[in-house]
């Protein structure tokens, strides 16, 4: 059974001001950046945790179910939630997109799993015992399903958080085109310890969402003093940000991987350039930029005849500064002429508003919203800005698939031209004597 869910185009009722779902007599564990890591990531037990909003309609229909599931699990099983419309570094963290998300933390707490099962208590209490079961055999067969990365130690995760020292710090971190967050840490200081999961779980969340434009990485400054004499480490662990052909900058934030995560995304959509705004051509444009995003805007434009180069230019600009204002939200852009991808346009139903014209698509839930205000900054922001919230009035794509794209030519930033009327020479048709006599009457 697939969970029912509220975000990003897909509808929820709106509770404006529900806060607190769950309070200390009940059986489910609230769960926050502060205390995230010590009750679930350090933790032996398995945890199955709710991520939810409060506005959220299905959150709220799922409340008495998960408080009766947690008190029929309660010393066998951890039941926790978080309300990830407040603590959204958390969600952002486990790659929730809507609402409630559950998610099972078993033996590896660093990649949980998606709980697929039904939402009554009966069946919460099912999933959680199946995976109960599974865990014991890992244990049984002798599989820890740790996976943390430990820089004094070892582990799986080093190879997302890069080893520094005095030879490749200059190499590495100074002369690339990437942003560093680099940790200076002492292997017997106790904050370091405590700081170590949380720093390699953000490593390879911050690689994965930034595509390795934002690295983490650590130095022992016991054993690479030059480094660390250079940039004035006097205490452990210190944290520093490093873009290139800049002074390094202090790292201000909170440390716990949420936090850092947050932080380094913000480094990331400060740095990166707008995405590029793209010109449907074939179906592999389509499919390649919505496919890597959770939103793919379209536009669909007016004729070359209809506005001419300079007109198709300003819709444009509009769309491109539109793109660079929500460009963290890493979003694909593209557009199209009306008329040459005449499917999509069918299947989104944008011939009733006019040109030019524009879509939201999810093509991970088929979904899709349209622009019902003004083709302008203040229009499409409004637009965005709602679906980016969960609201906004969506429908299902036709058939629950993407249409049929065509293979165009790309436009040629010219004003189009009529095309040109073919002349007939008549000096040469022979018309019998019938025939002229119907002309001359």
């Amino acid at each position: 059974m697939k969970p029912l869910v509220c975000g990003v185009l897909l509808g929820c009722s709106l509770f404006v001001g529900v806060r607190g779902f769950y309070s200390s007599s009940d059986d489910v564990v609230e769960l926050n950046p502060s205390n995230f890591n010590r009750e679930v990531i350090q933790s032996d037990s398995l945890w199955l945790i709710e991520f939810y909003a409060p506005w959220c309609g299905h959150c709220q229909k799922l409340t008495p179910d998960w408080k009766k599931a947690a008190s029929a699990l309660k010393g066998i099983v951890k039941v926790g939630a978080v309300d990830a419309d407040q603590h959204k570094s958390l969600g952002s963290q486990y790659g929730v997109s809507g609402f409630p998300t559950i998610k099972i933390f078993g033996g590896n707490k660093h990649k949980p799993e998606q709980y697929q099962g039904g939402r009554s208590s009966q069946a919460i209490v099912d999933g959680a015992m199946n995976a109960l079961r599974a865990l014991v055999r890992e244990r049984l067969d002798g599989k820890s399903g740790s996976s943390g990365y430990s820089k004094q130690g070892g582990g799986d995760g080093k190879k997302d958080v890069v080893e520094l020292t005095d030879d490749n710090f200059d190499k590495t971190v100074l002369q690339s085109d990437d942003v560093w967050l680099v940790e200076f840490f002492a292997p017997w200081c106790g904050h370091c310890k405590n700081l170590e999961p949380e720093w390699a779980a953000a490593a390879s969340a911050v690689k994965e969402q930034t595509k390795g434009k934002v690295r983490l990485g650590a130095v022992d400054a016991t054993v690479h003093q030059a480094v660390s004499s250079r940039y004035g480490i006097r205490g452990f662990p210190t944290i520093k940000i490093f873009r290139k052909g800049e002074e390094p900058e202090d790292y201000q934030g909170g440390r716990s991987r949420g936090d850092i995560i947050e932080r380094a995304m913000d480094l990331f959509s400060d740095n990166a350039p707008a995405p590029e705004l793209l010109e449907i051509l074939n179906e592999d444009v389509l499919k390649t930029t919505c496919e890597d995003s959770q939103l793919c805007i379209i536009g669909i434009l007016p004729h070359i005849l209809d506005t001419g180069a300079a007109g198709r230019n300003n819709y444009l600009e509009v769309m491109i500064k539109m793109a660079d204002k929500y460009k963290k939200k890493m979003w694909g852009w593209l557009w199209a002429e009306a008329g040459s991808q005449m499917e999509l346009e069918a299947s989104l139903g944008i011939g009733g508003f006019g040109y030019p014209a524009m879509a939201a698509i999810n093509t991970r839930k088929m979904k899709f919203a349209l622009l019902k205000g003004s083709f302008s900054d203040t229009g499409i922001h409004e637009f965005l800005r709602e679906l980016s919230v969960g609201r906004g009035s969506t429908a299902s794509l036709a058939g629950g698939a993407m249409p049929k794209i065509h293979s165009v030519e790309p436009w040629d930033g010219k004003d189009g031209q009529l095309p040109a009327e073919e002349e007939y020479d008549l000096s040469d048709v022979e018309l019998d004597d019938d025939v002229y006599d119907k002309i001359e009457l």
